[in-house]
């Protein structure tokens, strides 16, 4: 009872061009290295590196929940509104349901720095026990989105903070997070309390 519940979490990085090794994918490693600070739990990684298939993407969406069997899947890059950027439509291919207010949240932030952030098109959605969203492409603003913007004023809350207790009402394991970087809201009824 004192251990964490341990994590499965798929990391998909969307990009022709990285895929090909035309450069590097620097998707995986920042979601990796977000998560290896924000989370405590013991994670065990499913990462995939795929090109900007509609096809592709659903079923590797549908491949790391069903057989993978993850909590959380995040993706990263082809959101915004070029012929290629298809990832949304693939995510909602996959969908049991859809989680509209993560999108507008990471809008939201985004809008603090660029007024193309109304041209982003993730989503976020559930299918099966598992939660999966499409973050953005590049580093900052994948921190940004998770993490928030604590010091601004009005301060910004990032999207990690609902994730635990999403999935705990969808039957996942518990999400503990280092405080220091994110702190995971839940109700009151719906805390553990502290491991000894």
């Amino acid at each position: 009872m004192n251990e964490p519940d341990r994590l499965r979490v798929g990391l998909v990085s969307i990009s022709d061009r990285a895929s090909s090794g035309t450069y590097e994918d620097k998707g995986i490693p920042a979601l990796r290295d977000w998560l290896s600070r924000a989370l405590t739990n013991p994670i065990d990684w499913e990462t995939r590196l795929i090109p900007d298939e509609r096809a592709l993407i659903a079923a590797t969406l549908t491949e790391l929940v069903d057989q993978a069997g993850c909590h959380l899947v995040l993706t990263t890059g082809g959101t915004g509104p070029a012929p290629r950027d298809v990832t949304p439509e693939a995510t909602m291919d996959v969908a049991d349901r859809l989680m509209p207010g993560f999108g507008e949240q990471m809008r939201a932030i985004s809008l603090r720095f660029v007024p193309t952030a109304i041209l982003s098109r993730q989503v976020a959605v559930i299918r099966g026990r598992s939660l999966i969203i499409n973050l953005p492409g590049q580093p900052k603003s994948i921190a940004e989105t998770l993490e928030g913007l604590p010091r601004a004023e009005p301060p910004a809350p990032g999207i990690f903070a609902a994730v635990p207790y999403c999935i705990d009402l969808i039957g996942g394991p518990y999400i503990e997070t280092d405080p220091e970087v994110i702190v995971a809201f839940r109700p009151k009824s719906a805390q553990r309390p502290p491991r000894a």
